[in-house]
C-alpha cells in the first residue's frame, strides 16, 4: 500500500498488518496522486512542483522525472501493460509519457479548468479525464484523439473519474454530492449514487469486486461510504476518521479496503470485512 501527501513523501506500507516499509524523498512541493506500476516494482507521483517521478520501490530511488507541465501535476496513472503514464494538471492539459525514456509523447488540450482525474481502462486503449469544467472525456491513448464527452444536464465539476473492472462503465464524482456510474458507449448515465458530502475536495472513489458488487467512497462528514452497486442503496457507512476520507482504495483480490484522510486526522486506515 502506497499513500502520498501534501508532506511532498510517499510512504509504502504493508497491505495486510499496516505496518511502515519506507519513505521515498525528492519531490520538492506536495504530492496530489500516485499510482503502482502492474508488477507493483515501480511507482509513479503527481506533485506541485509540477513533475511526474517514477521511483524504484525495492530500491527507492528516482528513476525518472517526468517534466513538462506547466501548473501542478494533480493526477496520475499507469496503463496496465505499464510502458505508459497518463498525466492530468492545473495546466488543464492532459499528457502522455513513454514510461522507458521518460519522453511526453503528447500533450492533449484536454479541458478548460484543471484536470482533476485520469484513468486508463483495462486494455490499456482508452483515457478518461475528468475536470473542473464539468466534462468527463475519452480519448484514444494511441492517438490521443477524443472520442467521446460525456456531458449531464447540469454540468457540475467533476473531482474523480474511473473506468469499471470490466471496462464498460466509468464512475464519476461530482462537486455536487453525487456519484453517477455512466455507459461510456451509449454516454447515458446508469445510476446515481448519493448520501454522501462532497463539494469541495477530489473524493476518490472505487469499485469493491472482491465479494459482490460494490461503490465506495470517501465523504466531507469523515465517513466512507459503501453502496450496492445495482440497488444504489447505501449498504454501510465506516466510522474512524476524524476529517475528512479523501481516498478510498480496494485490494485486488483480498477483501481489504484503505483510506486516507485530511489534515485533523493524517492517517492511513486499513479495514477488514469482519467475515475475512
Amino acid at each position: 500500500l502506497a499513500s502520498a501527501s501534501a508532506d511532498k513523501v510517499i510512504k509504502i506500507w504493508n497491505a495486510t498488518d499496516g505496518k511502515f516499509t519506507q519513505t521515498l524523498e525528492g519531490h520538492s512541493q506536495g504530492i496530489s496522486d500516485i499510482s503502482w506500476s502492474s508488477d507493483s516494482k515501480y511507482i509513479c507521483s503527481a506533485s506541485d512542483d509540477k513533475t511526474i517521478k517514477i521511483w524504484d520501490v525495492g530500491t527507492g530511488e528516482v528513476l525518472k522525472t517526468l517534466k513538462g507541465h506547466q501548473n501542478y501535476v494533480f493526477c496520475v496513472n499507469y496503463n496496465p501493460q505499464s510502458n505508459l503514464i497518463v498525466s492530468g494538471s492545473f495546466d488543464e492539459s492532459v499528457r502522455i509519457w513513454d514510461v522507458k525514456n521518460g519522453k511526453c509523447l503528447k500533450s492533449l488540450p484536454a479541458h478548460s479548468d484543471p484536470v482533476t482525474s485520469v484513468h486508463f481502462n483495462r486494455d490499456g486503449t482508452l483515457i478518461v479525464s475528468s475536470s473542473y469544467d464539468g466534462l468527463c472525456r475519452i480519448w484514444d491513448a494511441a492517438t490521443g484523439q477524443c472520442l467521446k464527452t460525456l456531458i449531464d444536464d447540469e454540468n457540475p465539476p467533476v473531482s474523480f473519474v474511473k473506468f469499471s473492472p470490466n471496462g464498460r462503465f466509468i464512475l464519476a464524482g461530482t462537486l455536487d454530492n453525487k456519484l453517477r456510474l455512466w455507459n461510456y458507449s451509449t454516454g447515458k448515465c446508469l445510476k446515481t449514487y448519493t448520501g454522501h458530502k462532497n463539494e469541495k475536495y477530489c473524493i476518490f472513489a472505487t469499485f469493491s469486486v472482491t465479494s459482490g458488487k460494490w461503490i465506495v467512497s470517501g465523504s466531507e462528514d469523515n465517513l466512507v461510504y459503501i453502496w450496492n452497486l445495482q440497488s444504489r442503496e447505501i449498504e454501510q457507512k465506516l466510522e474512524g476518521h476524524s476529517d475528512v476520507v479523501l481516498t478510498v482504495a480496494c485490494h485486488p483480490i483480498a477483501n481489504i479496503m484503505a483510506t486516507g484522510s485530511l489534515e485533523k486526522d493524517r492517517t492511513v486506515k486499513i479495514w477488514r470485512h469482519a467475515d475475512s
